[in-house]
Order: structure tokens, then C-alpha cells, then sequence
């Protein structure tokens, strides 16, 4: 069992990606510890919703801080969101599982790169990131969820089944089982059938319990009985979703794939264009598409307003680890927290922490 990093190490590791962040033209900044709730719990997704701390303050529901990116968005946007670079270091805070023996405090340093030509901004950002992780010799994967939104956007289904896909894309069980119900290869639950087919579904069910009133239950059974006569997925997008969901290839025979299921389904092709824009100014960066791992998967475990590229580096062989830096595009979140506004930003943390276990 190794020994547990030293809190003075922890920030002298910490002071030294913030120093090259800085070196990078970033400018540092702080974030506040304690921040307001009611709009952020929503932006972090379900994952650090579960886990963050929250309490009750003067100005209602407040929580200690989960990370650094949605804070920092928010002040960057407040200023008018031209561009600009931030780097930050400092604790965040998140709950662990009961039999957890990782820390509920640690430190994050991070760099936000905001404007920009969005695919070299991407790739700035991540060769940064892969010349300071580079001595760790770390395990590397990249993906874009804006390639799978793109696919799901194109589908040849209603709005409703194309607003599900997109609320659990987070979700990777939850969105397989839609797919599998939607191209009709599960068929809908007996039971679920019989309630639906029924001329009256409340007679004999007994008194109305819980928190929703009977028209809520009439609108629930209304869309149910609407999916159940829409036309399942075809099975070429069926085919198409099976494999953009198992691709996982070095990126330049990932690109050639893609533009193979690009011409079945033209709403990916900007997208596919952008990652080829991508992997170009990678290349001119020193890091060969040829060498570098990609997951159309990818990403969809990390924080829910990513919405482009994502990236992650681990340490081979230790998956009892969480990642040692993550990060990605997040245009969309910009656009929320700017009240309309948007600009084109991407970032990434690393953990001092986990980067000294692997030293």
C-alpha cells in the first residue's frame, strides 16, 4: 500500500502546473468556495449532483465547490467573454462512495481556454496537457460527443425519442436500452402493454397516491401510447448508432470509418470535418493521429456539459485510480451561463494528487 501524498507536496505539485498554465498566457484566477446552488447543481450532471456538499446559507442552498470550470465560466461571461485564458489551483470538494478510501478534499489545477478557431484550441489545449504529462508515460483517450449528438440529432424518429436519447447520452445502460426499445429489438414490457391497451388504466387501481395528480398520468400515458405507434429505427440508423457506439480506433483510421457512416447519415459530416480540422492541428502540435487512441464513447461518464472534444489521461495498470486529467469542449455551457451569449471554450484539470501516487 503505497503512502498517502503529503498535503505541502500536494500544493507544491499543484503550484507547478499553475506555474506552466501561466507560462501558457493563462492568467490566474480564484473562485469562490461557497457557491450559489440553484443553477450550477443542474450544469454538473447527475454524477457530481449525487456527490457534491451542499448547505443552507442566507441566500439559499449553497454548496462547497465541485470544480472549477462552471465557476469560472460564470465570471469569464460576466466580463463580456472575449477571449481570454484562465488557470486556477485550488481544493475541490466531492463526496466518496461509503467504502471509498479517497479523499473528499483535494486539489485541482486547470487551465480554460476561451475563443479561438475551436479544433486548434482543442488541440493547443490538449498538447499542453500531454507535454506535462508525457514523464508519467500516462494511458491516453480521446473522444467528441458532438459527434454522437449529431447522429442522434439525425435520426429519422420524433422529437420526443430524440429528446430521450439526448437526456441519458450520460447515461450509457439507459441510452443502449432506448436504442434496443426504439429499433424494436426489446419489445415493450407485458405489462406496460396491457395498461396501455386498456379502455379505462385507472379502473381498479385503487386510491391516488404520490405526487402526481391523475392529468400527470394521462399526459404520461398519452406519450406512451404515441411511442408505441411511431415506426421503430430503421436498421441501417440501428446499424449506424451499433457502430458509432463500438468504435475505438487510433484516430486516423477512426476518421476514415466515420466519413464511411457520414455518408449514410449527412448530419454527422461537420462534425467528422471538425475532428479531421482537429487531428491537422494536432499533427502541426507534434502528436501523430496515428498514435493517438480514440472512443466515439468517450466521455460520456465525465461532466455533462461537455459537448465537443473530450480527452482523458490515466495511469496503465491502476484502475483503482480515477483519471489524472480530464477535460473537453464545453460551447454550450458558455451559452448557459452567458444568458444567450456564447463563446467557443475548452479546458482540462489535473489532480497533483494522482500525479505524485504515480511518480
Amino acid at each position: 500500500m503505497t503512502e498517502p501524498v503529503s498535503k505541502s507536496a500536494e500544493k507544491a505539485e499543484a503550484a507547478r502546473f499553475l506555474a506552466a498554465f501561466v507560462e501558457a498566457g493563462a492568467t490566474p484566477v480564484e473562485a469562490d468556495v461557497l457557491l450559489p446552488a440553484e443553477t450550477l447543481l443542474d450544469l454538473y450532471g447527475e454524477d457530481i449532483r449525487a456527490r457534491a456538499f451542499t448547505t443552507h446559507g442566507p441566500d439559499g442552498e449553497a454548496m462547497l465547490r465541485p470544480d472549477f470550470t462552471v465557476p469560472v465560466v460564470q465570471m469569464h461571461m460576466a466580463r463580456g467573454g472575449e477571449p481570454a485564458r484562465y488557470a486556477y489551483a485550488g481544493e475541490v470538494f466531492r463526496q466518496q462512495m461509503p467504502d471509498s478510501d479517497r479523499s473528499a478534499e483535494y486539489l485541482q489545477a486547470g487551465f480554460e481556454l476561451f475563443g479561438g478557431t475551436p479544433e486548434v484550441a482543442d488541440a493547443e489545449c490538449f498538447a499542453l496537457f500531454h507535454r506535462l504529462l508525457a514523464p508519467l508515460r500516462p494511458r491516453v483517450m480521446t473522444g467528441d460527443i458532438g459527434i454522437l449528438t449529431a447522429v442522434v440529432r439525425g435520426l429519422s424518429t420524433t422529437e420526443a425519442r430524440k429528446t430521450a436519447l439526448m437526456r441519458h447520452l450520460w447515461r450509457p445502460r439507459r441510452f443502449r436500452s432506448l436504442i434496443d426499445r426504439y429499433s424494436g429489438r426489446v419489445p415493450l414490457p407485458e405489462g406496460r402493454r396491457k395498461v396501455l391497451d386498456a379502455c379505462d388504466p385507472f379502473e381498479g387501481a385503487g386510491p391516488e397516491l404520490g405526487l402526481r395528480s391523475r392529468a400527470d398520468v394521462e399526459a404520461r400515458l398519452a406519450t406512451l401510447r404515441q411511442e408505441l405507434e411511431t415506426p421503430p429505427l430503421s436498421e441501417i440508423e440501428t446499424g449506424l448508432l451499433d457502430d458509432l457506439l463500438s468504435l475505438r480506433e487510433m484516430s486516423d483510421v477512426a476518421l476514415g470509418r466515420l466519413r464511411d457512416l457520414a455518408v449514410d447519415m449527412p448530419s454527422l459530416s461537420a462534425s467528422v470535418e471538425g475532428l479531421a480540422r482537429r487531428l491537422d492541428a494536432l499533427d502541426a502540435a507534434g502528436i501523430s493521429p496515428e498514435t493517438l487512441p480514440f472512443e466515439a464513447s468517450h466521455g460520456r461518464s465525465t461532466m455533462e456539459y461537455y459537448d465537443g472534444f473530450v480527452f482523458a489521461f490515466s495511469l496503465p495498470g491502476r484502475l483503482d485510480l480515477p483519471p489524472i486529467a480530464t477535460g473537453g469542449r464545453y460551447d454550450a455551457l458558455t451559452a448557459v451561463l452567458g444568458q444567450g451569449h456564447a463563446t467557443p471554450a475548452v479546458g482540462g484539470v489535473i489532480r497533483p494528487a494522482l500525479t505524485l501516487e504515480a511518480e
